[in-house]
């Protein structure tokens, strides 16, 4: 979508430099998850060290000596923190970054201490894998993912990611959201593409898109003819030649998958009234290709 948005070619133009984008943003796209997953992990680290630093100071009470370790003993954090797959993810991908900048972990944990999630947690010293996973959830979507330090972090490091931070931060919590108590050993480290075929799919619609601008152009001034072209936001006219390219190029993809994909990517990156209108143009068009029997969807793409 980024590249298309800033797509100034033709039809004919060699694009070769936007595919090797692609591929790179995606790569970086990974980092970013890595980045976050690690985030989790150095927090936990950093309250195990919290724990010692309060058993181990000068003038500790009982109470300092006997801690509650709840959050130390937190399922969801522990799965993250010895989970092999991750780790080792991580590291091939040289994501160091809070052993340089370890102040930014101590902002977050800082901003969890204080937080009333955190006194709710900790009011007892048990918990169930629920409560565990629950608790890790809402900081994460209360606390982590809205901190202004580190989407400052996050712009200063790769400008690039500030566009992808939504979508990470929604695969994260999604995740941590389905977690359960014993999930496979790539659970929380994914491959990038599924396969061969997800990253030739990646390649193929930006080609398409690119090399049928003019005819999705078409499309959707067809179907927008109430509507000043000017009006139309730039990056809902490049979802809607996206989604237009979808339906047409690729038969085994089913219509809702496609029509839901850019309805959400809508709702992360345009205006309040996007979805409504891009729903509306695709949804048109869907009718009138049934009618005209121009949706060749096959296999998966028939559901």
């Amino acid at each position: 979508m980024q590249i298309l948005y800033s797509f100034k070619g033709g039809e004919s133009e060699n694009f070769s430099k936007d595919q090797k984008f692609l591929l790179h943003s995606i790569d970086n796209m990974y980092n970013l998850y890595l980045l976050i997953m690690s985030l989790l992990i150095e927090l936990h680290k950093k309250a195990e060290d919290h724990v010692l630093k309060t058993q181990n100071k000068l003038l500790a009470t009982t109470e300092d000596k006997n801690p509650n370790k709840k959050l130390i003993n937190n399922e969801v954090f522990l799965l993250l923190r010895n989970n092999e797959v991750l780790q080792e993810a991580i590291e091939a991908h040289k994501i160091t970054n809070w052993e340089l900048d370890d102040e930014y972990v101590d902002i977050i944990f800082r901003a969890i201490l204080a937080s009333d999630l955190y006194a709710d947690y900790m009011q007892t010293k048990t918990s169930t894998f629920k409560e565990d996973k629950n608790f890790l959830v809402d900081v994460f979507k209360e606390i982590i993912a809205p901190n202004e330090k580190l989407y400052e972090y996050i712009e200063d490091k790769n400008l690039t990611w500030l566009d992808d931070l939504p979508i990470i931060n929604t695969t994260v919590l999604k995740l941590l959201k389905q977690v359960k108590a014993n999930p496979n050993s790539r659970y929380f480290a994914p491959h990038l593409y599924k396969d061969a075929d997800d990253k030739a799919f990646a390649i193929d619609l930006l080609k398409k898109t690119i090399l049928n601008q003019s005819k999705l152009s078409l499309e959707i001034e067809g179907k927008t003819k109430n509507w000043d072209a000017e009006r139309i936001a730039r990056i809902d006219y490049v979802l809607l030649q996206m989604g237009i390219c979808e339906l047409q190029n690729f038969p085994s993809i089913p219509v809702k998958v496609t029509i839901n994909e850019y309805l959400e990517i809508a709702k992360e990156y345009s205006t309040p009234k996007s979805s409504f209108f891009i729903n509306g143009v695709l949804d048109k068009l869907v009718k009138e290709y049934q009618v005209d029997n121009k949706l060749n969807k096959i296999g998966r793409g028939l559901l």
